[in-house]
């Protein structure tokens, strides 16, 4: 018996549709076979009876902070939320090449190093090339072991000889079972793998990290369902030429989803990066008009980016538009802004802006340092160097408050600048900070007229 699944949330079908009527997605529909009979339910968890549950009242349950267990890599646990939860299913996907499986390895390293059974399990590579792998990273201690293997019957034996504190699965598309007849990496098989791995993870508190091919829109390929069925969702980012990479978790049941860690790509594996402000600030080039720093925060951590503009006339009747590293609608926006409220005549240029080092950033806190290149390209007026600029812009020209300022300043004072233009609003309840010149703006017009 055959049925059509969508490849993008898993909804089945008994015939082929071209639109999803689950996610509205076009041309998702594929043929599988269908898994008939009766599937055996979750395992009870080590230390649990059989005994069947009853409801709990919610001032019974217990507040008693759980376990976790350090990766020993202070960027994976500050996007973790402090560290490996015990029967925890973390999902990891990136573009090929990025990184996902050094990264893996090497917390591999830091687990075994502290004496905790680790299970590596590739179904792409072998030992040899785990190996070589492995060699490059550093010296890893026998409590780490191998299994090339792609038989989920046969994994799932080894899990529970062996009793590991975590395993890594390498990767999800390679796995199959035998009760379901598609090939691996299909929408029947994908989903199959995790829901075992996921019963393992939870019935016998092992924390299993999962690495997942991504598609080229840049998800996570398979079904959606997949990423619903995990505890944490971590994608890897970054371009493949560059050195630096950014952990992003865009789901995490154990922590917040707006931290991320930062790391940059050497010959020995992944090097954590503890100042990323300074690493996306090298290379500034010094009196440059269009060339302007701002400050962001992602999750609780400032990062200064430098922001760059290139605002030229046109040649042809429609100018062009060029956004890179953030929203180009916003920078749109902005720029009818500029034209209405102040009367710069944008209309008949061309704009290209650049976000230095590559960061993707769409925090409205930016905006006023966009603002404030676009206008310094355009009068090639130069902002000063010592200078960070952040704030909100609304469609009426003010500048509109943003949170957590001061740790932005403190930030910004950390590197060396003196002076930081702000809202006026932040500034008033902002506590005085030496070495740094506090210049609060009210109006996109007051902070030009400063330039």
């Amino acid at each position: 018996m055959t049925a059509f699944f969508c490849q993008e949330c898993g909804y089945e079908s008994a015939k082929w549709m071209g639109q999803c009527p689950g996610c509205k997605a076009w041309n998702s529909m594929v043929e599988e076979r269908a898994v008939t009979g009766s599937k055996k339910g979750l395992p009870a968890r080590m230390g649990q009876t059989g005994e069947k549950r009853e409801p709990a009242k919610l001032s019974q349950v217990s507040m008693e902070k759980e376990e976790r267990i350090g990766t020993g890599i202070e960027e994976l646990d500050r996007v973790l939320g402090g560290g490996i939860v015990p029967g925890s299913l973390t999902l990891v996907g990136g573009d090929p090449g990025i990184g996902k499986s050094t990264l893996l390895l090497q917390v591999c390293q830091k687990l075994a190093g502290k004496s905790h059974k680790v299970l590596y399990i590739s179904g792409e590579e072998s030992l040899r090339q785990i190996k070589i792998r492995a060699d490059r990273i550093g010296e890893f201690s026998d409590c780490l072991l191998l299994l090339c293997e792609t038989n989920l019957d046969m994994i799932k034996d080894a899990i529970e000889r062996i009793r590991p504190r975590a395993v890594v699965i390498d990767s999800i598309q390679t796995m199959y079972s035998e009760e379901v007849s598609s090939a691996p990496g299909s929408v029947s098989q994908v989903r199959e793998s995790t829901g075992i791995f996921l019963q393992i993870a939870k019935g016998l508190d092992i924390s299993i990290f999962i690495v997942g091919h991504v598609t080229k829109e840049g998800t996570v390929a398979g079904p959606r369902v997949l990423e619903h069925m995990v505890d944490t969702v971590l994608y890897f980012e970054g371009d493949r030429h560059a050195s630096y990479r950014i952990l992003r978790g865009v789901k995490n049941r154990f922590g917040s989803t707006n931290e991320i860690g930062v790391f940059e790509m050497r010959e020995e594996g992944l090097r954590e990066v503890r100042n990323p402000s300074e690493y996306m600030l090298d290379g500034k080039p010094e009196n440059a008009s269009g060339s302007v720093v701002a400050c962001s925060m992602e999750g609780t951590r400032p990062i200064l980016v430098e922001i760059q503009s290139l605002v030229c006339s046109s040649s042809f009747g429609i100018p062009r538009r060029q956004a890179i590293g953030t929203d180009l609608n916003r920078v749109n926006l902005l720029m009818a802004v500029l034209e209405k409220r102040i009367g710069l005549p944008l209309s008949g240029c061309d704009a290209y802006l650049n976000l230095a080092g590559g960061m993707k950033i769409t925090e409205p806190a930016i905006d006023l340092g966009i603002v404030m290149a676009i206008v310094s390209s355009f009068k090639n007026r130069v902002v000063d160097d010592k200078m960070i600029i952040f704030g909100e812009v609304g469609l009426s020209g003010e500048v509109r408050a943003v949170s957590m300022a001061e740790q932005r300043l403190q930030e910004a004072r950390k590197l060396g600048f003196t002076s930081c233009m702000m809202p006026s609003v932040c500034k008033k309840n902002l506590n005085a900070i030496d070495g740094i010149k506090v210049i609060g703006v009210n109006s996109v017009q007051d902070a030009i007229g400063l330039l």
